[in-house]
């Protein structure tokens, strides 16, 4: 062991002492007198287990829970027990020094037990009919503080481990002897230093060296160190915040005893006086959990929820000293919660806006950050939530987010993303999507002024409901459903179904219900969503298809520094690379003009290929906005968190609750995520979208209709019917033969079953134009379509 130079010699006089320690023989009995009550059971075979247990058994020591830096963002701990055990050479000599000038001078020479105080004690003790006497060494106040704070399971044992009786205190001294004889004088005291509660929540030495100077152990000097030495008698007497002049004279004390014991010389121990008490204002004490995580709050709360998935106990994570390294990207967290601030304030009544980033990946998808404009907190008043916003499910659903999954189930069906898609008009009515009574309910659109055809990309971009209720029934809706579980939504297959009429969970699931009820709102994004699982979605789809748990692990190590294995859910193959390739390119036309985020987009300049889908819920009281790029894949709901959500009103401020609710994916939430994400990828490189493959790009050789254009109609017909499409006519005016097929829709590719229109030419001309010029008074009704 190493002393600073100015505490070598006087510092080296007190460990010189312990070469006078004597042997005690094995076994050596106790004195005994009948005055003092003692029975056999108290110095049995439980003094040689708790013994053994002390030499062995590790103490209880605080989890720390890091970011991906390694910058400490969160402890856990029993109650008062907030400990990080150090080696003996990682405490200072100085704290050594004063913490056996106070409490045990003799430690040193005795073998345990002073003997000569303890009988003293005990006289005195039995004299007076009541415990007035101590007398404990530093190795017996380390087994009572064991068996208070380790060995203890419940109220009564700790109770009895602080019991005030002689039989604890020979018990104690029997296995004090026992320890002296296993262990070293310098373990002891640094076991004695590592157990020891010092107040203000600091357990041990190097909790204490942190919470009142804002050090470690080993820097800790003479005044410092007489300080918490002096506190050890009572945390509360002695405290330096609420009695700093008791504190100032134990301290004092303290240094005058390491003086007279010649532990420091008197230029020392002047120097020492004359030093302030200098704790740290306001005390750097730790906050027990992820309350004292600040804007990493909800993040730290999914780590505990994973790792408690993947088998540690809380009990575990309290006491076992891990080291917990997370995948938290702070520069990733202060970027999301500044966007998430910026479009709803966290005093906003009954708004949330929550948002989770995922790295993609093909082995991991490490979670690199998630939060809410909420503030992670207990205070309701202060509209404060430990619910985990950005994780768990959201009850009021993402809406035509959820336009992905049946797209992606087509794909798998043999479309192509250039699929001419049929859209009919607001008000459809599909033979799938219907009330309780099997009546059909009308589909509507958001805009009335969409084309009768447009491509699957475009439909994606610009989000008719019709279009993909259309498209359902083709897939059929437990393929899609299934499809949304592949491709990471998978508490839809966990948590269960709430039946609308009683409010309750169900046994069965909502996928279950969902397919068993063949529900074809589902592609409307009426289900509760989690959008850490949706942001995993993207993230799926930029890893080619791989689908990986969101991971908030990086590492784990145990108290010693070796390595815990976590366990995760192995990563799968969750589609085809070349339809998740597709899927990529498909929804890259959302930030683009015409696009239902591009004006969000358009506020920060967004200049890079990415995917994109917004979604809003019926009746308004959600949106939602999925985003990725290569690198980096994010999701956003906003949504009314109130127990009683009405629509949200969203305009030139933050979104409010209102009777009529106007609120759309492609505000608040994409004008979030863009918000954030603009900052992340602009140092990042800029790559191009993957490609696709032919077989996706314009369908399987089973969507591929016939060319009839130029066949007589009865040849056209039978070779439409013949390769499995219904056909349908009509005549228009075109010079061809009459009876040819001048026209057909769709063309080039359409889902099995669909009708395809031929048009028939009539032999005969159409009219010319009118001449340029012509009907001027007409002009003035043309007032376009507007937005």
């Amino acid at each position: 062991m190493s002393f600073p130079r100015h505490l070598a010699r006087p510092i080296g006089l007190l460990l010189g002492l312990g070469l006078l320690a004597g042997v005690v023989v094995a076994g050596m009995a106790f004195p005994l007198t009948a005055g003092l009550g003692l029975v056999a059971s108290d110095t049995g075979d439980s003094v040689n287990t708790v013994s053994a247990d002390l030499v062995d058994g590790p103490l209880p020591q605080s989890t720390t829970v890091t970011d991906s830096a390694g910058v400490p963002i969160a402890r856990f701990f029993e109650q008062g027990q907030n400990r990080r055990s150090v080696t003996a050479d990682q405490v200072s000599p100085a704290m050594k020094a004063a913490i056996v000038a106070i409490e045990d001078r003799r430690f040193y020479q005795h073998n345990g037990v002073d003997w000569q105080g303890t009988l003293r004690a005990l006289a005195a003790n039995s004299a007076s009919g009541e415990v007035v006497q101590g007398a404990s060494t530093l190795t017996q106040q380390y087994v009572k503080n064991y068996m208070l704070y380790v060995a203890a399971e419940n109220e009564t044992e700790r109770l009895k481990a602080t019991e005030q009786t002689p039989a604890r205190k020979l018990k104690e001294a029997q296995i004090a002897l026992q320890m002296e004889q296993r262990l070293s004088k310098d373990e002891i005291l640094t076991r004695y230093l590592n157990i020891v509660s010092f107040g203000n929540g600091a357990a041990g030495i190097a909790a204490a060296a942190r919470t009142y100077f804002n050090t470690t152990p080993d820097k800790l000097t003479v005044p410092q160190a007489a300080l918490l030495a002096g506190m050890v008698n009572s945390t509360s007497a002695f405290d330096p915040v609420t009695n700093p002049q008791a504190s100032l004279e134990r301290r004092n004390l303290v240094i005058n005893q390491m003086r007279d014991q010649q532990m420091i010389d008197d230029a020392q121990a002047q120097a020492a006086l004359a030093t302030p008490l200098g704790v740290a204002n306001p005390l750097n004490t730790q906050p027990n959990g992820c309350i004292g995580a600040g804007d990493a709050g909800f993040f730290c709360k999914y780590v505990v929820d994973y790792l408690t998935e993947a088998g540690f106990s809380l009990e575990q994570l309290n006491r076992g000293g891990y080291t917990i390294k997370s995948t938290l990207d702070r520069n990733v967290l202060d970027h999301m919660k500044a966007s998430l601030d910026a479009e709803v304030p966290p005093q906003q009544p009954n708004v949330a806006n929550v948002m989770s980033v995922v790295q993609p990946g093909s082995d991991k998808h490490r979670v690199l950050g998630m939060a809410s404009s909420r503030t992670f907190g207990l205070d309701a008043e202060e509209k404060e939530t430990s619910y985990g916003l950005p994780y768990e499910p959201v009850n009021l659903g993402a809406g035509s987010t959820y336009k992905i999954f049946t797209s992606a189930t087509a794909l798998e069906k043999g479309m192509g993303i250039n699929y001419q898609l049929t859209v009919p008009p607001s008000g459809y009515a599909s033979p799938i999507y219907v009330d309780g009574a099997g009546r059909p309910l009308p589909v509507r659109n958001s805009s009335e002024n969409t084309p009768p055809r447009m491509s699957l990309t475009d439909a994606l971009a610009q989000s008719p409901n019709t279009a993909f209720i259309k498209l359902e029934e083709f897939t059929g809706i437990p393929d899609v459903v299934d499809m949304a579980v592949r491709l990471g939504m998978r508490s839809l297959a966990t948590t269960p179904f709430v039946d609308p009429a009683t409010g309750r969970p169900t046994d069965r699931s909502i996928a279950e219900v969902t397919k068993a009820q063949n529900l074809a709102s589902f592609t409307l994004g009426v289900s509760p969503t989690s959008v850490l699982e949706l942001a995993n979605v993207g993230a799926t789809l930029a890893s080619a298809g791989k689908w990986c748990p969101p991971s908030p692990i990086e590492s784990v190590t145990d108290a010693a520094g070796n390595p815990v294995p976590v366990t995760e859910a192995p990563c799968e193959q969750a589609v085809d690379p070349g339809l998740a390739n597709a899927m990529f390119n498909a929804l890259s036309k959302d930030d683009q003009p015409g696009g239902t985020a591009a004006g969000a987009a358009s506020q920060v300049g967004w200049n890079r290929p990415m995917a994109g889908k917004t979604g809003t819920t019926q009746q308004h009281k959600s949106a939602a906005f999925v985003g990725f790029v290569p690198q980096l894949s994010g999701a956003v709901i906003t949504f009314d968190n109130s127990r009683s959500p009405r629509p949200l009103c969203d305009g030139a401020g933050s979104p409010f609750p209102c009777r009529s609710g106007n609120i759309f994916g492609g505000k608040t939430p994409a004008e979030t995520w863009f918000g954030a994400m603009k900052p992340l990828v602009d140092p990042l490189p800029a790559l191009p979208l993957p490609p696709v493959d032919e077989r996706f790009l314009v369908g399987g050789e089973e969507s591929r209709i016939p060319d009839v254009i130029g066949d007589p109609e009865n040849e056209a017909r039978e070779e439409l019917e013949k390769a499995g499409w219904k056909v349908s006519v009509r005549e228009v005016d075109n010079a061809a033969d009459r009876g040819t097929v001048v026209g057909q829709d769709p063309n080039g590719s359409a889902l099995p079953g669909e009708t395809v229109e031929l048009s028939i030419s009539s032999g005969e001309a159409p009219p010319p134009p009118d001449a340029p010029g012509d009907d001027d008074d007409d002009d003035d009704d043309d007032g376009g379509d507007g937005d």
